[in-house]
C-alpha cells in the first residue's frame, strides 16, 4: 500500500509541475507585451516568481524524489528501453524548466530580446514531451536497440 501512496503523490507532483511548465510560457507571451516599468510588468513578475518558486520547483523536486524511490523499488525498469527513453524526455522537461527560469531572470532584468511569437512556440514544447511520455508509459512499446 505504501508503494501506491507514493506513486499517487508522484503523479500529483508531476501534474503540478506540468501545469507550471504549460502556464509559465503563456505568462511570458503576455508579459512580453508590457512596458518594463509598468504596473502590469511587476504583476507578471510576481506571478511568474510565485509559479516558479512555490509551485514548479517544489513539484519538480518532489517528482524526482518520489520517482527515485519508485525506481529503487522497481529497478527492473532500467532494463526497459521505453523507460529509458521516458527518462530522457523527463530530463528534457527538466532542462526546459531551467530554461524558463533563465527567461524569467531576463524579464526580471528588463530584457525583451525575444519576440512574443517565440514564447508562443516554446509553449508547445512541454505539451509534446508530455504526450510522448504518456504514450511511452501507457503503451510500453518494445523497442529493440541493436
Amino acid at each position: 500500500m505504501l508503494y501506491e501512496i507514493i506513486k499517487s503523490f508522484h503523479l500529483v507532483s508531476v501534474i503540478s509541475w506540468m501545469v507550471g511548465l504549460l502556464y509559465l510560457p503563456r505568462l511570458f507571451v503576455y508579459h512580453n507585451d508590457t512596458e518594463n516599468s509598468s504596473e502590469m510588468n511587476y504583476t507578471f513578475l510576481l506571478m511568474e516568481n510565485r509559479l516558479l518558486n512555490y509551485i514548479m520547483t517544489p513539484a519538480l523536486i518532489v517528482t524526482y524524489l518520489l520517482g527515485f524511490f519508485l525506481l529503487y523499488d522497481n529497478s527492473y525498469f532500467l532494463s526497459e528501453n521505453y523507460f529509458l527513453i521516458k527518462l530522457l524526455l523527463v530530463f528534457c522537461l527538466t532542462l526546459f524548466h531551467y530554461y524558463l527560469y533563465i527567461l524569467y531572470k531576463d524579464f526580471k532584468k528588463g530584457y525583451r530580446f525575444k519576440k512574443t511569437k517565440f514564447y508562443r512556440i516554446i509553449n508547445e514544447i512541454p505539451t509534446l514531451l508530455m504526450i510522448f511520455i504518456v504514450l511511452l508509459i501507457i503503451i510500453k512499446p518494445n523497442f529493440q536497440i541493436i
